[in-house]
């Protein structure tokens, strides 16, 4: 355990520092896994603690001291902050839940917290996306690859290239059975993706299919060339998932940066919009098309089949990834 302290003492016995007493409740309430989910709330956490040390904050350093209208303060100034547009409401909105989470954590209980975040900001996100992907043209996208190899992070460089081929996700393409999906895009011309899905969804009961062409093809083939030595995925028997992220994922980020790519979720936007300009033979709506008004059937049916190949369970998540209906 991580307490260091009583239960009842300073930071609810985890130390004196809130922004170390935080992470170690998380910490602790996740039991040392979750890695990805602990680190995010962890990041969140710490931006509460710097606004509780700012001049406009409580200047409280013990958990202990933090009440309901401490909270709703803190709502309070993300609000001004996200109207003075400096902040996303999502990420108002997802600090806003961290600390409730992180409270949670500390407490042992759920008798402090914003009942809802979104009410708290008086606030909705709008869950369209505003922007262009980014690593749309392949050829950036080569060039990446090309950049991350030159930097020796080969790994890298295969994620890269089947999160844009294929929509993956960053722990899906980490953690496909590469020798299965190769199987299955010679014999079958489609790959099922189900290691590392999100929610549980995989197995017989959440099949996801994608088709396969060339890009699919050629992210497979390098996936397989760089893959460790006695495994069938890109982590090595010897490795853990969180080891990958640190020693490679993370370097991989400013090399990807410096060619104007903010992460490895805008291939998967990408890809998204790929797959429904092919279906609809028009534009995505965030790319400047307007078919959703042409022809609302196939829109919705494009929006469908683009849910279902990214592994979301509903139609309306695909307007963060390709627009909306305009």
């Amino acid at each position: 355990m991580a307490l260091v302290g009583r239960r009842n003492g300073r930071n609810f016995g985890y130390g004196r520092q809130l922004s170390y007493a935080g992470p170690q409740a998380l910490k602790d309430m996740f039991g040392g896994g979750h890695y990805g989910t602990v680190k995010a709330h962890c990041d969140r956490w710490q931006a509460f603690v710097k606004w509780c040390r700012s001049e406009q904050g409580p200047g409280i350093n013990d958990a202990r001291q933090i009440d309901r209208k401490v909270l709703a303060d803190y709502a309070a100034y993300l609000r001004d902050v996200v109207r003075r547009g400096d902040l996303a409401v999502s990420t108002a909105q997802n600090r806003l839940s961290s600390v409730n989470r992180t409270m949670a954590a500390l407490r042992g209980d759920q008798y402090v917290k914003l009942p809802s975040p979104s009410k708290a900001l008086c606030m909705q996100r709008t869950g369209v996306r505003q922007s262009m992907p980014q690593g749309q043209d392949l050829d950036q996208v080569k060039l990446i690859a090309d950049a991350l190899c030159r930097h020796h992070q080969l790994r890298a460089a295969a994620i890269v290239m089947l999160a844009r081929a294929t929509g993956m996700r960053l722990r899906e393409a980490i953690l496909a059975d590469l020798p299965r999906l190769s199987r299955e895009a010679n014999d079958l011309g489609r790959i099922n993706i189900q290691d590392g899905t999100k929610g549980g969804r995989a197995g017989a009961s959440a099949p996801r299919w994608i088709p396969v062409d060339g890009h699919v093809r050629d992210a497979l083939k390098f996936a397989r060339q760089i893959s460790p030595a006695g495994s069938r995925n890109l982590i090595a028997p010897h490795e853990t998932y969180l080891c990958l992220l640190q020693q490679v994922i993370r370097p991989s980020r400013d090399i990807m940066h410096t060619h104007d790519l903010k992460g490895f979720h805008e291939l998967r936007a990408a890809y998204a919009c790929g797959r429904y300009e092919q279906i609809t033979q028009q534009r995505a709506p965030i790319n400047g098309g307007h078919f959703c008004r042409v022809d609302r059937n196939l829109d919705r049916e494009a929006r469908r089949q683009v849910s279902y190949e990214l592994g979301h369970a509903r139609i309306d998540v695909i307007a963060a990834y390709i627009g909306g209906q305009s």
